[in-house]
């Protein structure tokens, strides 16, 4: 049995050592990438990925953590990515706060991993969605994704995730901030977290008003909007709840396949674009020849794509 073949092994019996290292493997590439990938292949497509994502402040930790707790309460087993956007190691995301993440430090069932954004715009790191098959391939039966929470580049979430939750909170303007950041096109449930704090009708009915404007067909889903507070787990049931109609819904008109279909597109295509910039390499000469107006740029990438 190879290296790769004996770490797959021990992740899938919950060894967290072995989830970590096939982690860093592929948010660091090297020579083990691709026996990784092809060693986890037959192991994945069976977890449910959500997505966690708003602007700072409104509680996606917490939230992520409440339902950590729930999931676990149901047997399931949990993995977590948390988008840092400086260092996976600074503390940052749900690391940071090791008073609430105490209760699943040591629990087998559950891993937790922070990653770094390292400058890629969108709200996740360029190597979430490898993470994400590796944390289904080991077994993971639900994938949270919280995002970096930068607000109007937290989009790339709603193309790596089954179901994505934006979350808002009284307050804050994230009515407004909302439409402006394009998040109510990809939300699929909305929660309104701190909904015990003043202001919380008013987002609701700000939420509702907005969702009003968009023209949907009968069989289109229409986003719930939860209310919850999640340090002291209120409306945890009924955003579950949701979170469950949601995936039912998704299966059902075959939107699931249909977004797990296009998650595997773009992933191939990424990988195929950083192989193919792997292998190009401008030349002087040919830069020489743009700046110079001997060639326009496109005839320029012309050739350079005929010599890779």
């Amino acid at each position: 049995m190879s290296e790769v073949d004996q770490l797959v092994d021990r992740a899938r019996r919950g060894d967290h050592r072995a989830v970590a290292r096939l982690v860093t493997v592929v948010e660091n590439g090297g020579a083990l990438v691709r026996e990784v990938a092809s060693a986890l292949a037959p192991h994945a497509g069976n977890a449910q990925v959500i997505g966690l994502t708003g602007s700072p402040g409104v509680g996606k930790s917490t939230t992520t953590t409440a339902l950590v707790s729930a999931y676990r309460k149901e047997g399931k087993r949990v993995g977590v990515l948390a988008i840092d956007p400086s260092s996976p190691f600074s503390g940052g995301a749900i690391l940071g706060d090791r008073v609430r993440m105490q209760e699943h430090a040591l629990d087998p069932g559950v891993y937790i991993r922070s990653m770094s954004s390292r400058g890629h715009l969108g709200g996740l790191a360029a190597t979430t969605p490898q993470a994400v098959r590796v944390l289904d391939g080991v077994g993971c039966d639900v994938i949270l994704v919280e995002t970096v929470g930068v607000g109007q580049a937290e989009v790339d979430i709603a193309s790596l995730a089954d179901t994505t939750l934006v979350l808002l909170a009284p307050g804050m303007g994230d009515g407004i901030q909302a439409v402006k950041a394009g998040i109510l096109e990809i939300a699929d449930v909305f929660v309104i977290n701190k909904a015990d704090r003043d202001g919380a009708d008013h987002t609701m009915r700000d939420i509702r008003s907005m969702m009003a404007l968009v023209t949907r067909e009968p069989h289109e889903w229409r986003q719930p909007i939860v209310k919850t507070v999640a340090h002291k787990a209120e409306g945890l049931d009924e955003l579950l709840d949701a979170i469950d109609k949601h995936h039912s819904w998704l299966d059902e008109h075959g939107e699931l396949q249909r977004r797990r279909t296009a998650r595997a597109s773009a992933e191939i295509t990424a990988i195929a674009l950083g192989l193919l910039r792997a292998k190009l390499d401008v030349t002087e000469e040919l830069a020489g020849a743009v700046a110079t107006g001997e060639l326009d740029p496109y005839a320029a990438a012309d050739r350079l794509l005929g010599e890779a």
